[in-house]
């Protein structure tokens, strides 16, 4: 049976770790696979394998300078030529110089130039491993939308046992052949997302609205173009944006503009992930100039806005499917149960605000799938861009198949 890296083109980077032997293995697998490597390393790397080693597993040069005597090493054309670029090992430096942009090496000058899907393998001792500083560098790249490549358990090279180990070659080439197997997973497929808050107007100044960043909706956007759909985010006030630019974007203010948006595209979609905080509630009337202090209290009119997912709901025909968010304080699983239920959706994402790290402005959440039955499903705290996966893959479960 062929691989599916059979043709790819791969950018494989090493940096200086001992794991770095372990890279000549994996040159090897991934050349045995059918795929093209291209091998990059740091200064550092090259005092643990020599870029000779490389050179002749890849039958190609390796670069491990931007510049080299007189020649260039295009790091913009390796990061365009290439279908995914894997770090491994990634040392703690490297990571967060890639978590930042600090581009002062040749793999983190093709990873800011790469168009493609990253895979990073984390190599290093246990408590550089668990100090919060590379925790939270490791979730910034995945919120970029890089995949993560689980570190190991076992002797670490100071001589103590614990997390920090570099996966085994052969399961760093699993991961990729996983990916390009399912990575055009929903090609073809049409689905709507909305993110975000919305602003509702009480004057030119003022507004009704939430403290959604749109985070979660945009990371869902990014993996959903990622498995080959043709997305349309319809986005509410963020200086946020997504990172594919395949990704089919409507900016929106208010409820009623992500009705009339959402509304209008679903008839042609195959689902909807309906991520945005929509407000409940707008002013009846917005006054046309800046409402002056007056007095010790201020009323407001407030009236109710339209339901976007009850509406989409209604629209639904055969073959669609919805899924939507419910971010409770209180009795989330109940909560979620019944809007499930009343909105007509196939799978809610219940969250609550008592769980720490979870919610808005957090570049992680912690979520339960409720669906058919109301059995659910729980997930442990996540960077977004992993739950966005999570999601996408349960969507692709949901929508019938294609004959």
């Amino acid at each position: 049976m062929s691989s599916s890296l059979s043709g790819k083109k791969l950018l494989l980077g090493v940096s200086g770790s001992i794991a770095a032997y372990k890279a000549a293995a994996l040159a090897r697998l991934l050349v045995k696979a059918g795929a093209e490597v291209q091998a990059l390393m740091t200064g550092a790397a090259t005092g643990f394998i020599t870029p000779l080693t490389l050179s002749t597993l890849t039958h190609r040069a390796v670069h491990t300078q931007v510049s080299s005597g007189e020649s260039w090493n295009n790091h913009v054309e390796m990061g365009l030529w290439a279908d995914a670029m894997v770090v491994a090992p990634l040392t703690a430096t490297t990571l967060a110089k890639l978590a930042y942009g600090i581009c002062d090496n040749i793999i983190a000058a093709a990873y800011l130039s790469a168009r493609c899907p990253v895979f990073f393998a984390p190599a290093m001792d246990l408590d550089m491993w668990a100090h919060p500083a590379t925790q939270e560098n490791v979730a910034r790249l995945q919120q970029f939308g890089n995949h993560l490549i689980p570190v190991g358990h076992g002797e670490l090279a100071s001589g103590l046992v614990g997390a920090g180990r570099m996966a085994e070659p052969e399961e760093i080439v699993s991961h990729l052949e996983q990916f390009f197997q399912t990575g055009q997973l929903l090609s073809g497929r049409r689905v709507l997302v909305t993110a975000g808050p919305t602003f509702e107007p009480i004057d030119p100044v003022r507004f009704i609205g939430n403290r959604s960043s749109g985070k979660m909706g945009i990371a869902i956007a990014d993996a959903l173009a990622r498995k080959g759909a043709a997305v349309e985010l319809v986005l509410g006030p963020t200086s946020l944006k997504p990172n594919a630019g395949q990704v089919r974007l409507t900016k929106v203010q208010t409820a009623r503009e992500m009705y009339h948006a959402a509304t209008a595209l679903f008839p042609n979609m195959d689902a909807a992930i309906l991520a945005a905080a929509v407000a409940d509630y707008r002013p009846a009337e917005a006054a046309q100039q800046k409402i002056k202090k007056k007095g010790d209290s201020m009323a407001l009119d407030l009236v109710k806005n339209p339901d976007i997912a009850q509406a989409l709901g209604q629209m639904k025909k055969s073959g669609q499917v919805i899924i939507g968010f419910a971010l409770e304080t209180e009795r989330a699983l109940e909560h979620g149960a019944g809007k499930l239920k009343a909105k007509n959706m196939d799978l809610i994402v219940v969250n609550s605000l008592a769980d720490e790290g979870a919610g808005f402005n957090h570049d992680t959440n912690k979520v339960t799938f409720l669906g058919a039955g109301n059995k659910p499903r729980e997930f442990e705290l996540k960077s977004k861009a992993a739950v966005a996966e999570d999601i996408v893959a349960a969507l692709a479960e949901l929508l019938p198949q294609r004959r």
